[in-house]
Parts: structure tokens; C-alpha cells; sequence
């Protein structure tokens, strides 16, 4: 039920203010920039100056000092005294960056995920903002898209349990605490499934893909209880996620019960137009609003149409009354109208350096982030005073933090630094470490001095090669079409195997890459992601074994870039291939290449290995499976159980396999441990034909293991 404070509010408002309210602007259309000359804005988007007073929120107006001034003037001019909410990308990390959130997905660790969001949220709030548009949480298959670095992944069961864990890592219990800020879960609906994984593409999917894999996800963050859905650039069946109904009236609130704010994302309402969903402002304006969406950001079609369209008839007064008493009643769940300045503290916001506490979290997200994804002859861990090269455009390279990178007032730490916090400098060479430049500025490789860095590093006892992509190349508008490493930094790979020294691949990237032209020239291959502040302390950590790996893949790897999309729940098909009859042509196959990716969903090694046996179903009571898990190595490690499900025969037809849970495990030398799931009724249903969820008895492949494709399986009837 509404306060009567704010409905109050609501009841004193002109329909001026109240459109002003549901509108957000850049911090420059209050004068923070000096260097902008404001007459050029206010003339594009149409607005007066005297609206800003009565303008709701803000976007990306960061610093305390500025967010204390503003609001403080704005509290001024406004007749209501109604505080601006000051919202801001924080995406992995504030002041300290955290690693990219397809590296913190590739964990499997919920309580990194809450810690990730914490220490985001707490270094935010210091700063003024109030509210992160995160978590992203975009089911994504294909990464020709650059934005597959924001996402945790291929799969809706792991999204979803991340999604929900950084929601609790952003909120807490309670908004008004010290160091929370609200959440806004993006982008709804179907964003991560571009065509061709080109940005801001067509998004054609039909409902029961909807269903079964993207929605979970933006679903699990409404049940942990998400304040802000951010709505999506594109189309779903046809008609932009800004003005569908269907999406943020039908399934968001009436289905799901989401009673939180909803927002446009960046000039969204706007894009209706060139869309061809509206011809004009004011037709955006009114399919947005009666849609259900209620803040436009960065237009102003709202504010120069809402009047008109509700005195023609064309629009309810009501449905721009509930929308105002949403965004109030979040601006009051964060107790901006007692304290509009909530946590803005500039000594904490303006210290020299981020925390020692959060240096150290950062080190440990990172550490549990790579993946390890060949380990040849034991060629990692790293021995102490072994002659160490390191070559490639990351070798010596501190722009490693990743996109969306915060305030980045602090560079990251590189490879070469972190490891020679572990060996002396006099043991590591270094050679050709000419950073990649952004394909942004025209540049798609590295100067050759492969040569010269072979004759340099030839009588090292291993070599370090440090490559991938420049981290401007990822995130948003960062799509590609090849995927593999620059021709030179291929080229130096194979050189440096030359030398018959170890060869230790590392790859820094925001997206998984097309690696399968040098893996054989890899002895070890190290997957490294953007691991922001610590990167090379995390990385040395685990080079030298002091952090035995544990990631594990969160998306697939393609062999070839010719086989994206490849994901691991895909649908069964009429003809399936069988690799026991590798040569029978009318069957789902390619003629140049396998099937599976190179790297499957949930596969990662360790330095330590792990064998499993006693796979068990007990259906007697309750259905359980189980299964043995030895760590049959002299080092202890952390091990992802995985538990699958394949539904033999329904309805409609159903994924190979999907995940339904996980467990990790930490076991000592030699140690066993048995693992058990219950399998529950909720874990068999599905979205039938008539777009209900539905439980069919029948036959089911239940399947634990080390990952997708490494796995025992059992079938049984479950009624």
C-alpha cells in the first residue's frame, strides 16, 4: 500500500512535474561540465531550463562531491523537495575493478558472485550512487557479441543463480543501510541473442525459447527482490521490449508480480521511431507509457508529449500516477527523503587508493575466475627459480581491467608485476611486449619482432605468452566476425614452440575466443578473461600454484568460429549424429568440423586430479543421485560437481541435457567424498505447448559429472 506521505506527494504534483519525474538526464544538463554550453542540449531534446528542478534522476552524475552539490541545488529550486536519484554503470567494480562478470560466472561460486556486487556496492554508495544498472544477466550463446563480458554465461540455470546473488550483494536486506544500493537487472528481455551477434540487432526467438532459457534469469532477480528492470533495445515478437506490453505489463508484473520501477535503456523510447514502431515522439511516448515503462532515459518524449496525449484522451492519467508512485516509493525505500545524500562521503570517495581489504577480495575473485584449460606434462605450476619468459602485447600491459571499467583511476597490476612479486626480476625476460592496439583506432595487431623475441628467449627454462584482444574491443558495440588471435600473435606462439621449451598460453579476452590454431603449440593454456585491479597478482597466484584453479567454463568455446552459436542444452533433432558412426552423412554434422565446441560448458582443470565413480540413482522414496568424488592427487583442490537432466520424450521436444545443480567441493589429498542431489518436480518441468509449466512423467537421463560433456548417466522412470 501507497504511503500517504507519497501519495500526498503525488496528489500536490502538476502533470509537468510528474512527467519531469519519470525523465533522466546526464549530470551536463545541471552544469557539472563547465565545458558544455547547456543552450545546445536543452534545444535538442526541447526542454526548458526551469524543468530541470523537477527532473527525477540522473544518469552517470558520479563523485560525491558533485552528487552532494547537485542534489543540494536541486533540493533548492524544487517545490516538492522530491531528491534526484543518481544512478550509474557500475558493472564489475567502482574504484577497485572487479574481474569482468563472464570471469566471475566461470567461478561457480554464489558467495564470490555476493561478495563481487558488496564491494561494488559499497565503494558506489561512497560516491553517491544510488543505484547500479546491474546485474546484466542476458543469456548469451554467441561471442561475435561484444557484450558477452557482462553476462555469466550460456546457460539460464547458472545466470540465474548469479543473478540472484549479486541482487542480494548490491540491496542487502535493507536500501538504507550503509553501503547498499538498489539493483537494475537488464536488459528484458532476449538482448543477448542478436543475429549474427552483431549489436543492436534483430532478436528473433520464438516464446518457448523465451521461456525455457532467457526469462529464468531477469525471473530470478524479481524473486530476490530487484528494485529497477531496465528494458531492452530490441524486439521481442516483433515490437521493442520498450513499448511491450506484453513484456512489462503481462509477464513482468502481472505473471511474475514485479511491483519495482522499470526504465528505458539509453534513448530506447526514442529508438521506437527509427524502429518503425512509432512514427513520431509522440507515439513513442505513448506506447511507452501505456506499455508500462516508467522512466524514459535520455529523451524527452515524455516530458513534450505526456500532456498532450492525456488531455486528447490518448493516455490515462492513471497509468502516469502509478509510475510516479513507483519511482517515489523507491526513492523512499532508499531513504533519500530523510538523507538525500544516502552515503556520498568524499574522503572515503577521494582516498588515494582502494582498501587493502578490497584489494585483497578483488585478488581472491580473480583467483577463483580463471580457467585452466591444458595442462600438458605438468607444465604449471611454475617452479621458483626457473628462468621465466614472457612474451606478447600482455605481457607488460596494465590495460587489463576490461570494459566498463568504473572510475579506472587506478590501473591494473600487469602479469609481469604480479609475477615478480613471486621470483626475482633478474629471472623473468621479457620480449616483444608491444601492446594491441583497439581495432577502434584501426589497429588489428602487434608489430612483428618475433624473431627477435625468439633469439631472446630461447634458453629460458619456460615461456610465458601473453595474448588475446584489447579490452576496448569488448562490451558494448564491440562485435566481431573473427575470433581468433591476431596473425602475430599466432605466429609468436608457434616460434616460441621452437624452442622446445614449455609453453604457457595465457589469454586475456572478454568474450571466449577461437583458440584452437594454437592449442597445439600450447603446453599449458590459461584462461585469464579481464581480471581487473589484481590481474597479475591474481594470476601469478595461480601460475605458481599458490591458488589451485577452479574456474569453470560458464560458455562454451567454439572450435571454429563457423559453429556459433554452440551451447550445450541444445535441442535434440530428428537426425542426430552419432560419433560412433563418424561417416554417415544425412545426419546433423559438419564435413569440416565436429560437432561439439572446443572447450564445453562447465569444463575447467586443476592441479589436482579427481576421479568419480558409485554413480547412483535411488528412486525409492524420493529420487537422489549420488557419486563418488576422490581427489586421487598430492594437492588439495576445489571440484564442481555438475548434476544434468535430459527429458527422453515430451511433449515438446527438450535440450540434450540441462543443468539443474551444482556442488563444489574442496578435498585434501587423496580425500573422498560423496555427493548427493535430490532431484525435485520442479527440476522436470517445463514450458509445454500451451506456454504453461507443466511436469510429464516419464523416462529421464539423469547425469553427474565434471562438466557437459564429461559425465555418467543413468535413465529412470520418474512418475
Amino acid at each position: 500500500m501507497t504511503k500517504p506521505f507519497i501519495q500526498d506527494l503525488v496528489n500536490d504534483m502538476t502533470l509537468e512535474e510528474k512527467l519531469a519525474q519519470l525523465t533522466q538526464l546526464g549530470p551536463h544538463y545541471w552544469g557539472l561540465d563547465d565545458t558544455v554550453d547547456l543552450t545546445g542540449p536543452f534545444k535538442e531534446l526541447n526542454i526548458k531550463p526551469q524543468v530541470m528542478e523537477n527532473i527525477g534522476s540522473v544518469l552517470n552524475g558520479i563523485g560525491a562531491r558533485n552528487v552532494i552539490d547537485l542534489q543540494t541545488r536541486h533540493l533548492q529550486a524544487s517545490r516538492q523537495k522530491i531528491p534526484l536519484l543518481f544512478m550509474a554503470d557500475v558493472i564489475h567494480g567502482y574504484r577497485t575493478i572487479l574481474p569482468i562478470p563472464l570471469a566471475i560466472g566461470c567461478s561457480f561460486d554464489m558467495e564470490a558472485c555476493e561478495r563481487f556486487a558488496e564491494i561494488a556496492a559499497k565503494e558506489s554508495a561512497a560516491a553517491g550512487i544510488h543505484l547500479t544498472f546491474s546485474p546484466m544477466t542476458d543469456l548469451v550463446r554467441d561471442p561475435r557479441w561484444g557484450r558477452v563480458m557482462e553476462t555469466s554465461g550460456e546457460d539460464p540455470y547458472l545466470n540465474a543463480r548469479v543473478t540472484e546473488s549479486m541482487v542480494r550483494g548490491y540491496q542487502g536486506k535493507d536500501l538504507k543501510e550503509k553501503g547498499r544500493i538498489a539493483a537494475c537487472v537488464k536488459h528484458f528481455a532476449g538482448y543477448g541473442a542478436p543475429e549474427g551477434g552483431r549489436e543492436y540487432n534483430t532478436v528473433d526467438m520464438s516464446l518457448g525459447v523465451l521461456r525455457e532459457f532467457y526469462l529464468p534469469a531477469y525471473k530470478a532477480a524479481v524473486d530476490a527482490g530487484v528494485a529497477m528492470v531496465m528494458a531492452a533495445f530490441n524486439t521481442i515478437d516483433r515490437i521493442p521490449a520498450s513499448g511491450n506490453s506484453k513484456l512489462l505489463r503481462g509477464i513482468l508484473r502481472e505473471e511474475w508480480g514485479f511491483n519495482g520501477v522499470t526504465i528505458a535503456d539509453f534513448n530506447s523510447v526514442n529508438e521506437l521511431i527509427p524502429h518503425g514502431a512509432a512514427e513520431d515522439g509522440r507515439e513513442a511516448a505513448e506506447k511507452s507509457l501505456a506499455a508500462g515503462l516508467d522512466i524514459e532515459m535520455m529523451s524527452t518524449h515524455y516530458l513534450n508529449y505526456g500532456a498532450g496525449l492525456v488531455e486528447e484522451g490518448k493516455l490515462d492519467i492513471s497509468l502516469i500516477d502509478e509510475a510516479v508512485v513507483r519511482v517515489l516509493e523507491l526513492k523512499d525505500a532508499l531513504g533519500l527523503f530523510d538523507n538525500p545524500f544516502k552515503d556520498a562521503d568524499p574522503l572515503v570517495d577521494e582516498a588515494p587508493t582502494p582498501s587493502v581489504e578490497n584489494l585483497q577480495a578483488a585478488r581472491e575473485l580473480g583467483t577463483s575466475s580463471v580457467v585452466l584449460l591444458k595442462n600438458d606434462n605438468n607444465a604449471l605450476p611454475l617452479k621458483h627459480g626457473m628462468k621465466i619468459g614472457l612474451a606478447g602485447p600482455f605481457a607488460t600491459s596494465i590495460h587489463v581491467l576490461g570494459g566498463w571499467s568504473g572510475t579506472e583511476k587506478d590501473p591494473a597490476v600487469s602479469l609481469y608485476n604480479g609475477i615478480s612479486q613471486k621470483t626475482s626480476a633478474a629471472d623473468i625476460i621479457t620480449a616483444m611486449t608491444g601492446e594491441l592496439g583497439s581495432m577502434l583506432e584501426g589497429v588489428f595487431d602487434v608489430e612483428d619482432e618475433i624473431e627477435e623475441a625468439f633469439q631472446r628467449l630461447k634458453d629460458c627454462d619456460v615461456i610465458l605468452a601473453a595474448v588475446g584482444e584489447n579490452q576496448q574491443d569488448t562490451g558494448e558495440g564491440g562485435s566481431k566476425t573473427n575470433l581468433r588471435l591476431s596473425t602475430n600473435q599466432e605466429k609468436l606462439i608457434w616460434r616460441l614452440k621452437d624452442t622446445g621449451k614449455k609453453i604457457v598460453t595465457i589469454v586475456f579476452s572478454g568474450r571466449p575466443l577461437e583458440l584452437k590454431p594454437i592449442l597445439e603449440a600450447s603446453d599449458a593454456l590459461l584462461q585469464a578473461w579481464f581480471l581487473g585491479t589484481e590481474s597479475g597478482n591474481s594470476l601469478a597466484d595461480v601460475l605458481f600454484g599458490d591458488y589451485n584453479p577452479s574456474g569453470r567454463l560458464s560458455m562454451s568455446f567454439p572450435y571454429s568460429v563457423g559453429q556459433i552459436p554452440v551451447y550445450y542444452n541444445a535441442y535434440q533433432t530428428g537426425r542426430p549424429y552419432d560419433p560412433l558412426y563418424p561417416n554417415v552423412r544425412y545426419v546433423t554434422r559438419y564435413l569440416d568440423c565436429p560437432n561439439d565446441p572446443l572447450f564445453c560448458f562447465g569444463y575447467g582443470l586443476s592441479y589436482s586430479s579427481f576421479d568419480y565413480s558409485n554413480f547412483n540413482v535411488d528412486a525409492a522414496d524420493q529420487v537422489v543421485a549420488s557419486i563418488e568424488v576422490e581427489n586421487t592427487s598430492d594437492i588439495a583442490g576445489k571440484e564442481t560437481v555438475q548434476l544434468y537432466i535430459h527429458d527422453v520424450s515430451a511433449s515438446v521436444v527438450r535440450p540434450v541435457k540441462e543443468l539443474k545443480a551444482f556442488q563444489q567441493i574442496t578435498l585434501a589429498a587423496h580425500e573422498k567424498q560423496v555427493v548427493s542431489f535430490e532431484i525435485t518436480r520442479e527440476m522436470l518441468m517445463f514450458y509445454g505447448k500451451d506456454d504453461q509449466l507443466v511436469f510429464e512423467p516419464g523416462e529421464f537421463d539423469i547425469m553427474i559429472g565434471r562438466n557437459s560433456g564429461d559425465h555418467f548417466t543413468q535413465r529412470i522412470w520418474i512418475g
